[in-house]
């Protein structure tokens, strides 16, 4: 396992990150009392927060009641982490990491997902699913396969929109030693693409879905989805945000974005509206970023070029960049590279670090850096918005 060889800058970013949010102060792990309707148990609060981007999570860990299921339903890995990770950072819209700690869905169980991400069953479906299950609940929340034409035509005109569904809990200080649930996000992950088979072994089929029909789709569903997490006794009274999130086609080399976002307030189920959320992830060097976005292609190429001017045993440079309302908040840069020793890493890092400053430094810009070899990973280089200098980490094998 490769060690941090620079330990000043990781220890800078731990102190910086030692601020505690104002619900949760203290310079020692915090005992409190979680309670729910049904019970009261003990609930650790961590020391350190990694930064005030992310929120503290209770100990012990619970695992979410649906675990295991978004690695099934989601096209990518891609996805998986732009889906969880982008509720996170979308949920501080409506509860701050300095008033909420973080906890994996308690409420919606496998059984519950599965059932209403299932087809709603119309006709001899619904007659056989009766039979086999004499307490069946038809609670599918995509729709029923046309009822005519062949199965192309059937799946052609009513593709699964909703692919997966996942639950986030935010829990809040009730008093001085106590804690409990104080709001709730559900994000529904919807299919850009359908793919089906015919028949098992049958060559795939895919079915394209415009983001206009998926985001109406999106938010029927939701507001189903709120009434029936209204009806759950625990969940009656907690505010609830839902947040439809666009899923890339598998062959994808970035992950895919939400679309729209909606605050249902407790104790009602009603949704009044929607806020559009304007926001994409684009792919470094290519004709798509060129054409979306030429001033920050033409800058990538320009560091991408210096790269190899200087160190021309490179395998490639690579960048991810996210924009919202078509301003680039992030960029990610991934360089693979066949290194002959140490001294090399350090000089490339050294020079690269350079770089970074002088291309990006003035950018209002979360930028990162991962210099990896066939070893694993090498050297890391953050920039942070305002920052003057980068962090870096020089790893030791």
């Amino acid at each position: 396992m490769k060690k941090a060889l620079i330990l000043a800058a990781a220890a800078g970013m731990l102190m910086l990150s030692a601020c505690a949010p104002s619900n949760f102060k203290g310079k020692e792990e915090q005992e409190m009392v979680q309670k729910t309707k049904k019970s009261k148990e003990k609930a650790i609060i961590p020391k350190y927060n990694i930064s005030d981007s992310y929120y503290k999570m209770v100990l012990p860990f619970k695992a979410g009641k649906a675990r295991g299921l978004t690695t099934e339903q989601m096209n990518t890995r891609l996805d998986i982490d732009e889906f969880e990770t982008g509720m996170m950072r979308l949920a501080q819209d409506s509860f701050s990491t300095k008033d909420y700690l973080f906890q994996e869905g308690q409420y919606l169980d496998e059984d519950t997902v599965s059932s209403w991400l299932a087809r709603k069953k119309t006709g001899s479906d619904l007659k056989k699913a009766e039979k086999k299950d004499k307490d069946f609940k038809n609670l599918g929340l995509n729709p029923a396969l046309s009822g005519s034409g062949s199965a192309e035509k059937q799946n052609e005109e009513s593709p699964i929109y909703l692919a997966h569904m996942l639950e986030h809990d935010y829990l809040v200080r009730k008093d001085k030693d106590t804690i409990e649930l104080g709001g709730v996000v559900i994000g529904l992950a919807l299919n850009s693409v359908y793919y089906y088979r015919e028949n098992v072994g049958d060559p795939q089929k895919e079915v394209t879905i415009s983001t206009k029909k998926l985001k109406e789709e999106g938010e029927k569903i939701a507001q189903e989805v709120a009434k029936r997490v209204r009806n759950m006794k625990d969940l009656k009274n907690i505010p609830l945000t839902i947040v439809l999130y666009k899923q890339a086609p598998k062959s994808s080399i970035v992950p895919g974005n939400f679309i729209a976002k909606t605050e249902v307030k407790a104790g009602t189920s009603d949704i009044s509206g929607w806020d559009n959320i304007n926001e994409g992830y684009t792919f470094f060097p290519s004709t798509d970023g060129t054409e979306k976005h030429p001033d920050d292609a033409e800058l990538f190429n320009r560091f991408k070029n210096k790269i190899e001017t200087y160190f021309p045993n490179y395998t490639g440079v690579v960048g991810t960049a996210l924009y919202k309302d078509d301003q680039m908040q992030e960029m990610k840069i991934n360089i693979p590279m066949q290194f002959y020793g140490k001294s090399e890493v350090i000089a490339f890092t050294q020079f690269l670090t350079g770089e970074v400053m002088d291309y990006y430094g003035k950018s209002e810009l979360n930028v990162e850096i991962n210099i990896t070899s066939s070893d694993g990973q090498e050297a890391l280089i953050l920039k942070k918005p305002g920052a003057k200098e980068p962090t870096v980490h020089i790893y030791d094998s």
